[in-house]
């Protein structure tokens, strides 16, 4: 990987947008870009574009739109950004978490009225933080659907998409624009493409263990549920431009990972009424607190294992989540009529277990009585048959990035911005401040959505002027 200057270079293509990484990001930008009569390039480095977003559950929070209209949601920038800067402690660029915000209900409604992307409103339970029903998805729950409706409307809009296409190196200006980009094929052949844009979709740096090892020390160790091509390219790339950035140290984890199944468990079943317990049969934690949070304190237990505890009314929940039904049919959900049979199943002290289902039945008596800081009364206590699946905490992706304004535009260290250099979704800076701590649901698909919608209108606005 290298910045190139390109005196004297030239291409064997030259397009006028050209948008590195196919994931929802890369694609809500390409289709922005479309839209305005512009032909944009993906270039993807898979054979079939999908990214972390074909890893996730789809859900993409948005304030004010239609979906929630008709079901009567009342919700607004001011109530979403206060969400969002609440669970980041305040530690937020408020500017751009309005600004994301702002865009994120009518990207919806955008997508689903003019390219068809089938969404709905995610119902029956609020995720932690969020104060209002604002998770859109696909009805499977599942990102591999929400990136194969975005694939599917990138056809039918004309966009190119270049697949095995691995952008390696950046060619730059004197005066710092970007003027193209090279391309690695699998077989090693090489091409270069100029562009009058360049907008960089492709994610974070989860997938690059050194670089997760200077910038987030305790997910080093940590199991890795993202996208392998999450390899810091854009943090690279801006390293030489000399680009700002920020929350470096911030990412998604998450504490219920079907183990060894590898497959994700809703936090829904914790935030409605389940718990997590450790060997011992004890739990450790504020469930209600979020869940990226929860995957480090999830590693840190024996084993770097935990088990999630419920009943029959939350699996019945759980049901409605794709991935769900596949870790039951792996075999991953256990099942027994009785704490001393769930016990034995999972492989938990008996006596132990059974005492933390009494103390949390009592704590339903008294809101402050949990020594965690749990509130138990505003849900149904566990009741036989019980359920259990052993977890364990994850990686998911990266939440610092390139520093953006509100175009999406890449800043350079002194805060000026560059010319035709864009990011949005991984690879630009998030919304979830400095920690895993301040990662609100969905923030991932939030600013990849939202900031893939900003930097394709600009780009285009750009390339019009």
């Amino acid at each position: 990987m290298a910045v190139i200057p390109s005196q004297n270079s030239t291409f064997d293509i030259t397009v006028p947008v050209a948008i590195v990484g196919g994931g929802a990001a890369g694609m809500v930008a390409a289709l922005s870009v479309a839209d305005t009569g512009i032909t944009p390039l993906i270039l993807e480095r898979d054979a079939i574009p999908s990214g972390s977003t074909g890893l996730s559950s789809g859900m993409v929070p948005a304030c004010g739109s239609k979906i929630q209209a008709a079901e009567g949601i009342e919700d607004n920038v001011k109530i979403l950004s206060q969400d969002i800067s609440q669970k980041a402690h305040g530690e937020v660029d408020m500017a751009m978490v309005e600004a994301v915000c702002a865009v994120s209900g009518p990207a919806i409604d955008w997508l689903v009225d003019s390219h068809a992307i089938e969404l709905t409103l995610v119902s029956g339970f609020l995720y932690p933080g969020h104060s209002r029903l604002r998770m859109h998805a696909p009805p499977s729950r599942q990102g591999v659907d929400l990136i194969g409706g975005l694939t599917v409307a990138a056809e039918r809009a004309g966009v190119d998409v270049m697949t095995e296409a691995r952008v390696v190196d950046l060619y730059i200006s004197e005066q710092g624009d970007i003027e193209g980009i090279g391309i690695e094929r699998p077989d090693g052949a090489q091409e270069t493409i100029g562009c009058q844009a360049l907008i960089l979709a492709c994610n974070g740096y989860g997938g690059n263990p050194d670089l997760v090892a200077r910038y987030i020390p305790e997910m080093a160790t940590a199991n890795y549920f993202g996208h392998s091509g999450n390899q810091g390219d854009a943090i690279l790339w801006g390293a030489e431009l000399g680009a700002a950035t920020s929350y470096l140290g911030s990412y998604q984890g998450h504490g219920s990972v079907a183990h060894p199944h590898g497959i994700l468990i809703t936090w829904a079943l914790m935030t409605e009424g389940g718990i997590l317990v450790n060997a011992a049969g004890q739990r450790f934690t504020n469930e209600h607190e979020g869940y990226s949070e929860q995957a480090r304190r999830v590693l840190a237990e024996q084993d770097s294992l935990a088990w999630d505890i419920y009943d029959q009314r939350l699996h019945e929940l759980g049901l409605q989540f794709e991935d769900y039904v596949q870790a039951e049919k792996m075999g991953a959900v256990k099942t027994a009529a009785n704490i001393e049979e769930l016990a034995k199943v999972l492989g938990l002290p008996e006596v132990a277990l059974a005492q933390t289902l009494a103390d949390c039945r009592r704590y339903t008596k008294d809101p402050s009585s949990d020594p965690l800081g749990r509130d138990f009364s505003t849900k149904p206590p566990l009741e036989p048959p019980f359920f259990g699946i052993k977890v364990t905490g994850s990686l998911f992706h990266t939440q610092g990035g390139l520093t953006v304004d509100t175009e999406a535009r890449v800043l350079r260290q002194d805060g000026s911005a560059f010319g035709n250099l864009f990011a949005a979704g991984g690879a630009a800076a998030g919304l979830s401040g400095p920690a895993d701590w301040g990662y609100l649901s969905g923030n991932g698909l939030l600013t990849a959505v939202a900031l893939g919608r900003i930097a394709g209108l600009a780009a285009a606005k750009l390339i019009q002027a």
